[in-house]
């Protein structure tokens, strides 16, 4: 979606011209100048309807709060990430230009405000036999958290190493391999040993993996942490979400998508799901109307892959939609025959990463997450006196 003029802007709000430029000067509203317009100013829809809301807000709290739990208004307070104007930023850097060169342990250093170490574990816990490598994180977590009593204390420089024992933990366990280099070396060297480039295509997806806002997993993340969870904890049941088809585990949905591609075509695919009423995996992304721009990087380095290209050309013209990071994640692998688990296990390492930042966030507020639901059910018995 293009972003407003003023005109239209100000239409969309119901409101003056000089209401609007009252809104923009009090920080209410963001516009950006035209490229060889210096005197035109455009507003970004995301950011209308935002203000929208919050003014649904104040007339019918109850409708805007249930509409919040659905890509509506923020209900927390975070400085960990910021999604605007197509773009994502951690602590206020982009994290676009950060996937460029920094390694996710070094985001992890930006996310969390203290120096990376790598942590010590039992490599034993590893080795869990399971079926696929995400279970295996599920299933080390709680044994690592009863061999790590330090993961009770909640106090900031504890909860720090204890996420670096995490990420450790799952980056052997991706890599089927201990290693004290960063994360993106050992999955290179575990999936792609002696391809360079696809050591950075794993760094860069890694990074922009990092962290994503307020999103289901997150949002899971948060509400253990407000209830004084372990940081093993918290990240289980981040990991739990995670695992779902409508978050990271739409990279199954997306891997099913390119198979079917790669049997009949990317348009024949795209078709046969939408002739069958599905929804069609991997494009199109609430908070992207322009496209998701993490999807945008990773996929520079699957510029000659034909099948890829035919799958987006058909998602723009029969769906009018972009590619998601998903399908990002599914086609670096496929550029680079990386295992068959790989887009999911990208998703979770990185997302680890945001995960611990938002524990420690809400560590530090103290509040309990405690929505109340509208009851709908039938009504209650009338009172016996």
């Amino acid at each position: 979606m293009r972003d407003f003029t003023a005109d239209e802007a100000a239409s969309k709000l119901g409101v003056t011209k000089a209401t609007l430029y009252a809104y923009t000067s009090r920080g209410l509203l963001q516009s950006h100048a035209v490229r060889g317009k210096p005197r035109e100013r455009r507003y970004h829809p995301a950011d209308l309807q935002r203000l929208l809301d919050r003014k649904e807000a104040r007339r019918d709290p109850l409708s805007a709060a249930a509409r919040s739990l659905d890509w509506g208004s923020p209900v927390l307070d975070s400085a960990i990430t910021l999604i605007q104007n197509e773009r994502v930023y951690y602590r206020g850097r982009d994290a676009l230009k950060l996937a460029e060169s920094m390694s996710l342990e070094q985001v992890a250093e930006l996310l969390w405000g203290v120096p990376f170490e790598i942590q010590p574990i039992a490599s034993r816990l590893a080795r869990l036999p399971a079926t696929d490598p995400v279970t295996r994180m599920q299933a080390a977590l709680p044994l690592a958290a009863a061999r790590d009593m330090e993961s009770l204390n909640l106090h900031p420089a504890a909860v720090w190493r204890t996420g670096a024992r995490i990420l450790q933990l799952f980056t052997t366990i991706a890599a089927e391999r201990r290693s004290a280099s960063p994360a993106h070396e050992s999955l290179q060297a575990a999936w792609a040993p002696k391809d360079q480039r696809a050591a950075q295509a794993i760094r860069t997806a890694l990074v922009l993996c990092a962290d994503h806002e307020l999103n289901v997993s997150t949002f899971a993340a948060r509400c253990a942490a407000s209830a004084g969870a372990s940081p093993y904890d918290v990240v289980s049941a981040a990991l739990a979400t995670l695992k779902g088809g409508k978050h990271g585990g739409a990279t199954m949905r997306v891997t099913d998508l390119f198979a079917e591609a790669s049997a009949r075509g990317g348009r024949a695919a795209i078709a046969n799901r939408l002739r069958l009423g599905e929804r069609v995996p991997g494009f199109g992304h609430p908070l992207y109307p322009g496209g998701d721009p993490r999807a945008k990087v990773l996929l520079r380095f699957t510029r000659g892959d034909s099948l890829i290209r035919g799958l987006i050309k058909a998602g723009s013209e029969l769906l009018h939609e972009s590619p998601t990071l998903d399908f990002g994640l599914v086609a670096v692998a496929r550029a680079f025959r990386l295992p068959e688990h790989a887009p999911l296990l990208l998703f979770a390492l990185g997302r680890t990463v945001g995960w611990i930042a938002h524990a420690l966030e809400q560590y530090a507020s103290g509040n309990l997450i405690r929505p109340r639901a509208r009851y709908t059910g039938i009504a209650p018995e009338a009172g016996s006196g």
